[in-house]
């Protein structure tokens, strides 16, 4: 197989290298952020041998050429042109500038969102599951193992702001574990909270007392 000649007809029917803004690659795709969407000829792309179909998606066009091959023809589509080296981040970047800014609003939030899915949907599904054993008497909501459980079932919940804060800071480039540790402190068990002030616990505290 001829890397060079596939990256070169790649590049030719995407308009040329001054219409490719970025270029990236994951395990079997080149993920490439376009100048111009209009001057890329998508159905030639498609009809080449090496590639196995092509797809807009995020404001990037993902080319899928296979595992094991599509490291070779992205050196080559990289090699003698002034198209640099991306990372997957920096693609989505460049991708998010051609969007318009409800675009980049919904996707800055589903970047923040997505990766806490798997812990609350996780959660969710064992505090159903011991809802229903309580309420079918399977289980002694005294026991020790429906206290562990329990805790287990609400620890995402419970901790969400910091879920949202390490997420967050690693979408706007900041540093996760200090946003952690100012997320944790808003949720610090010295100060009040829906549970201290649902059971009629109403504190204050004077910082400036030493003065």
């Amino acid at each position: 197989m001829d890397y060079n000649k596939i990256a070169k007809e790649i590049l030719m029917y995407l308009g040329g290298e001054n219409n490719v803004a970025s270029a990236a690659h994951c395990a079997t795709r080149l993920r490439l952020v376009l100048n111009d969407d209009q001057k890329a000829n998508i159905k030639k792309i498609e009809k080449m041998e090496a590639v196995k179909g092509v797809f807009n998606s995020g404001g990037q066009l993902q080319i899928i050429i296979g595992q094991g091959t599509v490291n070779k023809v992205y050196n080559a589509f990289i090699e003698g042109t002034k198209i640099g080296e991306s990372s997957l981040s920096d693609n989505k970047k460049a991708a998010m500038k051609n969007m318009n800014p409800f675009e980049r609003f919904a996707r800055m939030l589903s970047s923040i969102f997505l990766p806490i899915i798997p812990a609350i949907v996780a959660s969710g599904l064992l505090m159903g599951i011991l809802g229903m054993l309580q309420n079918f008497h399977l289980i002694d909501s005294k026991s020790g193992i429906y206290i562990l459980l329990n805790m287990f079932s609400s620890a995402a919940f419970v901790f969400l702001p910091v879920l949202i804060a390490f997420s967050a800071a690693k979408q706007f480039g900041t540093n996760p574990f200090l946003a952690a540790t100012l997320a944790g402190i808003m949720i610090h068990p010295d100060l009040q909270n829906a549970w201290t002030l649902g059971n009629g616990i109403k504190n204050s505290m004077d910082f400036m007392d030493f003065m």
